[in-house]
């Protein structure tokens, strides 16, 4: 286990590097900077020498490796729109998309397993058919139209709950639910047709000709059997979300990454999109790395050691 983690990292490390040259890349063509940053009667003396001061001038190919120098060492550059170092900006609204993640994540995986798992076993029931419309739904939904129609029902019309802004309960629960709402479909469906699968093995039959109780079987033999495709599809959703997180965030003017990254792209400011992008990466490796050392807890048949 111990030499297949060190072969993932150092995996890892080239994926890092890919994708910080694909993002170095785009956030150079999109635009020139400098035009945002000065006023419109700016000479052109001004627009070189600011130029010069960015880093700007060099080749395109020096300006990426120092950018990867700096960025081994945790030093990301000053952000064009801030003035600030970007690694400290990214830090400061990171908590903001951390708790919109988690709060989403436990929303959608504490309602679609136990749904899942009661559709499996009442197949073709009225629970079942309104899991699969309600999974249907929920995956064909976008969010943007999710988060508008809950602001005008619960924030609008009702008024039971604050449209924007974070700090309170109350502002986290539309954004969560919005944000979750499409994971907790996926998730739903996939441990209903995982479950039905295992549900039809022998060995539950077996299990059930024994006269072992319905819910020990369900939970005991057949859930975590039926657990690696949940895992899976639950640690893709986690990635999701952290990365993709941005719609919600600007429909509620949720102060996380995701909406500061937006702004730095409108802005052109690309040690920030970099910076953004580079932690996004991390993240989704690492929860990736998380998963495969949680496959063999789950089923300890499962090896990465190469066979003899």
């Amino acid at each position: 286990m111990g030499k297949y983690i060190e072969r993932r990292l150092f995996h890892s490390v080239f994926v890092v590097f890919g994708i910080t040259l694909i993002i170095f890349l785009i956030t150079n063509v999109i635009g020139d900077p400098v035009v945002l940053l000065l006023p419109p009667d700016a000479t052109r003396a001004d627009y070189e020498l600011l130029r010069r001061e960015l880093g700007l001038d060099r080749p395109l190919h020096t300006q990426y490796f120092i950018f990867l120098g700096n960025a081994v060492r945790g030093n990301f550059g000053k952000s064009f729109l801030f003035n600030k170092p970007c690694l400290s900006l990214v830090m400061e609204y990171l908590p903001a998309t951390l708790e919109l993640t988690v709060a989403s994540m436990l929303i959608a995986v504490i309602v679609a397993i136990p749904l899942g798992i009661i559709c499996a076993v009442k197949p073709y029931s009225i629970l079942d058919r309104f899991g699969r419309v309600f999974g249907l739904l929920g995956q064909a939904a976008p969010g943007f139209w999710l988060g508008i129609m809950a602001i005008l029902l619960f924030g609008v019309k009702l008024k039971w709950l604050p449209i924007s802004g974070r700090g309170s309960f109350a502002q986290l629960v539309m954004p969560a639910l919005t944000l979750g709402f499409f994971s907790m479909a996926a998730i739903m469906r996939l441990t209903r047709s995982s479950m039905l699968d295992v549900l039809n093995k022998d060995y539950i039959r077996t299990a059930r000709i024994k006269g072992l109780p319905g819910k020990w079987i369900v939970l005991k033999h057949a859930f975590k059997n039926a657990l690696i495709p949940v895992v899976t599809i639950v640690s893709l959703m986690l990635g999701r979300m952290l990365g993709g997180a941005v719609v919600t965030e600007i429909v509620f003017a949720w102060p996380g990454v995701g909406r500061l990254a937006v702004q730095a792209i409108y802005l052109r400011d690309f040690p920030l999109v970099q910076a953004v992008v580079f932690f996004n990466c991390i993240f989704f490796i690492g929860i990736n790395l998380l998963v495969d050392i949680l496959y063999i807890w789950i089923d300890p048949r499962i090896t990465y050691e190469k066979k003899a």
